[in-house]
């Protein structure tokens, strides 16, 4: 798969940051990872990775820059890079909310377009990179600025060289109503799941891999999280609402021991879920 990119600048030394930088270096681009930290900085480093704390080392010369960083700094980051990129520089992210990032950019005057490969983990910090975390993963391509189809497609054939293996093109507005229902929801029910179930902790004891599975991804982050949901806000309102309404009747079929109206109600949803085949 072919890519133009032989240098990427990588703000940010997290788990994202840390493993697109693994994965690139894999597939011949030479990364350089930025960070704020001294000791996140060092731990990179001690991975083999080129990490600096110096912004403008890290952008000197990319071809691309990639924010691996919380949206609520990108602003902040964007002003002081834009001075210093190659005016053929494109910019990117990995978050998971691209409304915001794309009137940063188009404030600051960037160009950028947005990415959103879908992988991670519970775990935080560069010390859980993996070079292959994005095998398989979907990414979704953030094109609200308009560059041109060709440079899009540059960084498509990038995302799919690391790994990824369905790449799609959305609006930023488009992409946050969709991961709101199938990413930031689901935490959320996962949460809210983990908080009720686990209100006596002796219970843990007795849980099997179901409730593993369902509250897995409650041990993400907090602080990340909590960013994540507020940014989207308005998308994971609407789901949550829909939620509340379908236990409400969930509550009632309960209330009128209707197994006739509450097994229709199981094996829709359980159809639903075998159409999707992420078993």
């Amino acid at each position: 798969m072919p890519h133009s990119f032989q240098k990427i600048a990588i703000l940010g030394p997290g788990l994202l940051g840390g493993s697109v930088a693994l994965a690139s270096r894999e597939i011949g681009v030479l990364p350089c990872l930025w960070g704020r930290n001294p000791e996140r900085v060092a731990l990179a480093s001690s991975l083999g990775l080129e990490a600096t704390t110096n912004l403008g080392e890290a952008v000197e010369g990319a071809d691309l820059v990639v924010f691996a960083v919380p949206v609520g700094v990108m602003d902040l980051l964007a002003e002081k890079i834009v001075d210093l990129l190659s005016p053929r520089a494109l910019v990117t992210d990995v978050g998971s909310v691209k409304s915001l990032p794309h009137e940063v950019a188009a404030a600051r005057r960037l160009r950028f377009v947005g990415s959103h490969p879908m992988a991670g983990s519970e775990q935080t910090g560069v010390e859980a990179a993996r070079a292959d975390l994005f095998h398989g993963a979907a990414c979704v391509l953030t094109n609200d600025g308009g560059i041109p189809v060709e440079e899009v497609q540059g960084l498509s054939d990038f995302w799919e060289a690391l790994g990824c293996g369905h790449l799609r093109t959305m609006t930023a507005a488009g992409h946050d109503e969709a991961v709101a229902r199938i990413s930031h929801f689901p935490h959320a029910m996962s949460s809210l799941t983990a908080g009720v179930s686990l209100q006596d902790q002796s219970y843990a004891e007795l849980a099997g891999g179901g409730f593993r599975d369902t509250t897995r991804v409650a041990a993400g982050d907090p602080a990340m999280w909590a960013e994540i949901m507020i940014e989207n806000r308005e998308a994971l309102q609407d789901s949550l609402e829909e939620a509340r309404d379908q236990i409400g009747k969930m509550l009632d079929q309960l209330a009128n021991s209707d197994q006739e109206g509450l097994e229709a109600y199981l094996a829709e949803v359980k159809a639903r879920k075998d159409l999707t085949d992420l078993s």
